[in-house]
């Protein structure tokens, strides 16, 4: 996708999470552990190399893979009704994973999103 070029950046990632859906108070973050220098200059590398200018033979592409868990009711929802909301059992069948795989470009403004039905090594 990217063509390898002879680069100097630290790589790796500072994911920031979305929030949790159902839950606002819950969000995703690397926690550095404690009193890890090594863990910081990391971090700070990652940072550095996003401060950096444009350059076309070096991109900056960022990856975030999320797995999915697909799920199926168990029962029928009842519909919604005069004064009533649509009514879900809590019950539900699982029916696999699937990953979403975001790859962007930020200095670009370019984005890839490609959904893969299953996970394997390839992916």
């Amino acid at each position: 996708m990217v063509p390898s070029a002879p680069c100097q950046s630290g790589g790796g990632t500072g994911h920031g999470g979305e929030d949790q859906p159902g839950n606002k108070r819950i969000r995703n973050w690397v926690i550095p552990p404690k009193a890890n220098g090594e863990f910081v200059a990391a971090m700070e590398n990652v940072l550095a190399t996003y401060e950096e200018p444009y350059n076309p033979a070096c991109p900056v592409v960022a990856m975030d893979e999320q797995p999915f868990q697909l799920t199926r009711e168990v029962r029928r929802p009842i519909p919604e009704a005069r004064g009533k909301a649509k009514r879900v059992d809590y019950e539900y069948e699982r029916a696999g994973v699937a990953s979403i795989f975001d790859f962007t470009e930020p200095l670009v403004g370019w984005r890839q999103v490609s959904v893969r039905n299953r996970r394997t090594k390839v992916d």
